[in-house]
């Protein structure tokens, strides 16, 4: 059924529950799973916005985050060793986030892309906008979506 299941993280308790979930479903499918996490880059010029710095404190500042990054994924890799799934960790240094998952999973050949959603509505989605909605109108690969568990009332 699925061959390359690529599911994206970014460290949070709601991407953890996507994680799990195609965790459990590359195992139930024999699939290998492609853990991406995309970080911005740090150096913007003034006209960006953004401050000007050192050459040398934008790089250790890029590094920090890009460590943060395998240190989240290897936790991801530990989790599929320890149920036998096979996992590559994937970095990538993107400010368009929607468009860097796409790009990746269409170079990676995946499948499937699994992602979570907070599941927001009216204002909040507009004003917040929302990468996963981003990658289910534009990607030609089939996007599984994982959803905040509701509170128990």
């Amino acid at each position: 059924m699925y061959e390359r299941i690529l599911v994206c993280t970014d460290g949070s308790e709601l991407s953890a529950h996507a994680v799990t979930h195609a965790l459990n479903l590359a195992k139930a499918t024999g699939a290998k799973l492609l853990a991406l996490r995309v970080i911005p880059r740090y150096r913007q010029s003034y006209l960006e916005g953004g401050p000007i710095l050192d050459q040398k404190l934008d790089s250790r500042i890029e590094a920090s985050w890009v460590e943060h990054a395998q240190s989240e994924l290897a936790a991801v890799k530990q989790a599929g060793k320890d149920i036998g799934v096979s996992v590559k960790g994937l970095v990538v240094k993107s400010e368009l986030v929607a468009d860097a998952i796409i790009a990746t999973a269409e170079k990676q050949k995946a499948d499937l892309i699994v992602m979570s959603s907070h599941g927001r509505k009216g204002y909040k989605r507009l004003l917040l906008g929302s990468e996963t909605q981003h990658v289910l109108t534009y990607s030609e690969i089939p996007v599984l979506v994982i959803r905040k568990k509701a509170k128990k009332k």
